[in-house]
């Protein structure tokens, strides 16, 4: 399940570390070239709820190795890009791609898991999917420094196939799914699931997440790469560094949040993440560093408590409640990097940063109002 987490996301966020040189080839805007990632995670939020309506049709594995090749198609075109509309073409198209992953997994950990051992599932492949943000923007990144961008993204293409072989080898077949073929009752699952409020917590939750994240990780490379820092695409690839944290405090999360809960869990690390991002407002390049490793560790943990709660408090229509909380949270990570575009073109990296801590503020308002607290939580 982690490799699994890795290909998913390998192709998402890798061209963050390479988007100053993007911009200057195409001759893209601030918004263009920062819509090059919302392009992406719009594609997520659009397919998402359909694709968790195929799955619960006609299964799990086969639909993620699937997925998994699927996402090589677009990465090898990707040589053949002129112009930045044809980038932002190429990134939707990868994006269509990923929900036959990252939907149909969480789906599959809930039936074939039980209790604790559920959420150190759920961990490792959050720990998967935040290692595959890592090394798709690390090795990019490095890549490009060392030969044509265009190049480089061939290999990349070459990496995601190899994943969709040691996926289809290596994912142990479903056991406990049942299928469920019929539109009408898929339609009624819709309606109770839309109307379910739980999931209408985690996926307000959800959006104002990648929100953050988004908006964070693709300005602050155009921020570094400007004066006074004039960081090189390999530079900025290293700052992705910082991602190897939630490798391992990922994992940590699944014994964290049973013990001190998930309201409790979200909250707080809502407070530890903001204080990231206003620390990125510091002038020295190592404290900014320190600041991102901040707000990405609270994100990390964040989605792992909010992917608990929807495979604790959700029993039903799990593969389509993913669905719709990977809507919700891919918009918004669509929506942070379009209004975080705006806000860093009027006002710079201070103008991205009242934005992101804007959409914290009201992530943690949704957390303590709506959220259950120890005691109902319990109960």
């Amino acid at each position: 399940m982690a490799l699994v987490g890795v290909f998913a996301f390998i192709q998402v966020y890798s061209i963050q570390s390479i988007l100053p040189q993007l911009q200057s080839d195409l001759h893209a805007s601030v918004v263009e070239i920062g819509n090059a990632v919302g392009m992406t995670v719009l594609a997520v939020a659009l397919i998402s709820p359909f694709v968790g309506m195929l799955s619960d049709a006609v299964g799990r594995k086969g639909l993620i190795v699937a997925s998994v090749f699927a996402l090589a198609v677009p990465t090898a075109l990707m040589p053949l890009v002129n112009s930045v509309h044809g980038l932002l073409v190429l990134r939707f198209l990868q994006g269509l791609a990923v929900p036959g992953v990252s939907v149909v997994a969480i789906a599959y950990i809930g039936e074939e898991f039980r209790g604790p051992g559920m959420v150190r599932i759920v961990t490792l492949y959050v720990s998967g999917s935040v290692l595959g943000g890592f090394a798709g923007r690390f090795l990019l990144g490095h890549l490009t420094e060392h030969m044509a961008w265009q190049t480089a993204f061939g290999i990349m293409a070459v990496l995601n196939l190899a994943g969709a072989v040691i996926v289809w080898r290596g994912l142990p077949d479903s056991r406990r799914f049942v299928a469920n073929a019929r539109i009408g009752s898929s339609l009624a699952m819709l309606g109770q699931l839309l109307r379910n409020p739980s999931l209408q917590v985690a996926c307000a939750l959800g959006f104002t997440v990648l929100f953050a994240l988004i908006g964070l990780f693709t300005f602050v490379n155009l921020h570094l790469a400007a004066p006074p820092y004039r960081f090189s695409s390999g530079q900025l690839a290293n700052i992705f560094a910082v991602y190897l944290l939630g490798v391992v405090v990922t994992p940590l999360s699944g014994r964290i949040i049973p013990r001190i809960g998930i309201r409790r869990t979200i909250l707080s690390m809502l407070g530890v993440s903001a204080l990231g991002v206003a620390l990125t407002l510091a002038q020295p390049a190592w404290l900014i560093v320190v600041a991102l490793a901040l707000a990405a560790c609270g994100v990390f943990i964040i989605q792992s408590a909010t992917m608990s709660f929807i495979a604790y408090r959700i029993t039903r229509g799990r593969s389509l409640a993913s669905g719709l909380y990977y809507s919700a949270y891919y918009c918004g990570g669509f929506t942070g990097a379009w209004l975080c575009g705006i806000a860093y073109a009027w006002g710079g990296w201070h103008g991205a940063v009242a934005a992101l801590l804007s959409a914290q503020a009201l992530g943690g308002l949704i957390a303590w109002r709506f959220m259950p607290g120890p005691a109902a939580a319990a109960a």
